[in-house]
C-alpha cells in the first residue's frame, strides 16, 4: 500500500495556482503542498493570496504569494519568471481563475436582450484567456522542454455539459475552457511533449463568492428559489464543499494519473447522471 500512495506525493515539485485567493484555489493548494510540492499563489488581490499562504505556512507547506492578473499577458509573464526564479521550476499549473458577474447573468430586471457586451467579454474573457489560455502559453511555454513533463489543470463546470438557466456568458465560457483542453491536450502531446498533460475539472455546485447570489439569498442566507432546484437536481442532496476537489486535484497533478490527459472529471454529486425523474 505504500508504494502505491507514493504515486500520489510532489516531494521536489512546484504547483502554480492562479486565483489562488479563492476558497476552491486555497483548498486545492493544501492538497497539493501537503502531498509535498511547493506552492505559488497567484491573485489579482494579493492580500487574499498572502492569507492563504500564511494559512498553508502554518501547515508546513513551502506557500508563497503573488500578484498575477490574469487578463494582462505581459504581467502573467513577469509573474512568472519570478516565480521560476524563487522556486527554479513549475511542475503544476491550476488555472483556477474565473467567476461570473451579476451584470451577465439574467434576471426578472435583466433580460437577455439587455445585457451589455462589457459584461458578458469580462465573464467570458476572465474564464476563457485569464482562467485557462494566457497562464498555459506562460507557464507552458518552459514546461513543454521539462523531460518529466508536468500536469496543466482547468477548471471547467457542470454548465460546460448542459447551459444553465441565466448565465448564457459564463456557460459558453466555460464549454470553451473544456474544448480548450481537449485541444490543448493533443497539441502539447503531438508537437512538444507527451508528458506534459492538460486535464480540467468541472465543479458541479460549490458555494463560492461568485455564485452565492445566485444560489442563497444574501439577507437571510436561506436557499434561493434556484439554490433549492440545484440540491433537488443532486442526488446527493448538498452543495460541494471546497474539499471535494482536493482528491481529484492531487489524482490529476501527480504521476497517479500519467496516462491521463485531455478529459474533463465531472466533480458534481451526480448531478450530471440525474435526469430530473
Amino acid at each position: 500500500m505504500g508504494d502505491i500512495l507514493a504515486m500520489f506525493r510532489l516531494d521536489g515539485k512546484a504547483a502554480v495556482l492562479t486565483g489562488g485567493g479563492g476558497i476552491l484555489a486555497a483548498g486545492m493548494a493544501e492538497a497539493l503542498g501537503l502531498a509535498g510540492a511547493r506552492v505559488a499563489l497567484c491573485d489579482l488581490f494579493p492580500d487574499k493570496a498572502e492569507a492563504v499562504a500564511k494559512h498553508l505556512s502554518g501547515l508546513g507547506i513551502d506557500a508563497r504569494a503573488y500578484k498575477m492578473d490574469v487578463m494582462d499577458p505581459a504581467a502573467i509573464r513577469t509573474v512568472a519568471e519570478t516565480i521560476y526564479s524563487d522556486l527554479g521550476r513549475v511542475d503544476v499549473l491550476v488555472n483556477a481563475a474565473g467567476g461570473n458577474q451579476k451584470a451577465a447573468t439574467t434576471a426578472p430586471d435583466l433580460s437577455f436582450f439587455d445585457i451589455e457586451l462589457e459584461p458578458l467579454q469580462k465573464v467570458i474573457g476572465l474564464n476563457l484567456f485569464g482562467g485557462a489560455i494566457l497562464p498555459s502559453q506562460a507557464f507552458g511555454r518552459r514546461m513543454k522542454d521539462q523531460p518529466e513533463g508536468g500536469s496543466i489543470i482547468n477548471i471547467s463546470s457542470m454548465s460546460a455539459y448542459r447551459p444553465l438557466t441565466r448565465i448564457a456568458g459564463y456557460s459558453a465560457a466555460k464549454a470553451a475552457v473544456s474544448n480548450f483542453t481537449q485541444w490543448l491536450a493533443v497539441h502539447l502531446a503531438q508537437e512538444y511533449n507527451p508528458k506534459l498533460r492538460v486535464n480540467a475539472i468541472a465543479p458541479g455546485f460549490f458555494l463560492t463568492d461568485q455564485n452565492r447570489f445566485l444560489l442563497t439569498d444574501e439577507k437571510t442566507g436561506e436557499l434561493t428559489a434556484r439554490g433549492r432546484q440545484v440540491i433537488d437536481h443532486t442526488p446527493m442532496g448538498c452543495f460541494g464543499d471546497a474539499s471535494d476537489l482536493n482528491g481529484v486535484t492531487l489524482w490529476l497533478a501527480s504521476p497517479a494519473s500519467r496516462f491521463v490527459t485531455g478529459t474533463v472529471v465531472p466533480i458534481d454529486g451526480g448531478f450530471s447522471a440525474f435526469s430530473g425523474v
